[in-house]
């Protein structure tokens, strides 16, 4: 099940990405993407095909989101063995990027070095690095080097799809448990509440749906967890996704480096190098 209205052209894709610029620090980003495990019982006849690495039964919610906390994109059935990254390639919003047809603006430069860049999604290492996908460097690195600025810099824009599946779970309590229903039903539960989250939020509503401090905050530096995680311990139907080492290509550790590059000169924040 695939359903919301992404950007139809580059100048839509455009305002995502100056948002997250403005409100995240991240260049060129125009979607931080996520997938969820939403524990279910296990479907008749089903096999092992919905049975994941946790050992429960699962259909994942697969997510991008914008720098306002709202579903750009959804995508909700996969079954629960098939990993992060292969759910991602299992979607329509994958087979539309690989065929070029997302309509994402031409490459640019980030700073005044002239290298081409393109528009990139954030995800953390579930995922394959790619062309359009930036996430971590694997590793520990010192303060200061530029790889764990690139770290911190990837992390805090991702964050806005960690928030989003926070505060989902955190009102709509049907996924605070397993799912006595059927993978389809609760397909069609997840889509009404994905899209009840946007309403909300789009609506002057939005002020109650999420009051200030549900989201995680920045302030002179510091991390403040949003009030979302407060009552999190007792939920048991989200479950994050497994991560799978993956090899990259050339071109996406090439742009990567690039980001990381650019985070210590031209594009550096005054606070990253104490994180």
């Amino acid at each position: 099940m695939s359903h919301l209205q992404l950007p139809k052209n580059p100048e839509e894709w455009l305002k995502v990405a100056e948002d997250y610029d403005e409100k995240w620090n991240f260049p060129h980003c125009v979607g931080a993407i996520d997938g969820k495990h939403i524990v279910i019982q296990c479907p008749i006849n089903s096999g092992s095909e919905f049975f994941n690495y946790k050992e429960t039964f699962s259909i994942v919610l697969m997510a991008l989101v914008d720098a306002n906390y709202m579903f750009t994109y959804v995508d909700i059935g996969c079954q629960g063995r098939i990993s992060d990254g292969g759910v991602f390639k299992n979607t329509s919003l994958w087979a539309t990027l690989e065929k070029n047809q997302l309509m994402l603006p031409l490459d640019t430069p980030l700073s005044t070095k002239n290298e081409l860049v393109p528009y990139v999604f954030v995800g953390d290492n579930a995922f394959a690095l790619g062309t359009h996908m930036m996430k971590p460097y694997s590793g520990v690195f010192e303060k200061g080097n530029k790889k764990r600025v690139y770290n911190y810099r990837l992390s805090r824009a991702r964050r806005v799809v960690e928030n989003v599946f926070g505060i989902l779970s955190s009102v709509f309590r049907v996924f605070r448990k397993l799912i006595l229903l059927s993978e389809q039903k609760v397909s069609q539960i997840t889509m009404a509440c994905v899209l009840l989250h946007n309403y909300l939020r789009s609506k002057t509503s939005s002020g109650i749906y999420s009051p200030p401090g549900v989201f995680d905050d920045e302030k002179e530096s510091e991390l403040q967890p949003g009030s979302w995680r407060e009552d999190q311990g007792s939920m048991t139907s989200f479950m994050p996704v497994q991560r799978v080492p993956r090899r990259s290509g050339l071109e996406p550790l090439r742009i990567r480096d690039l980001y990381a590059d650019y985070f210590v000169s031209n594009g550096a924040v005054t606070w990253q190098n104490d994180k």
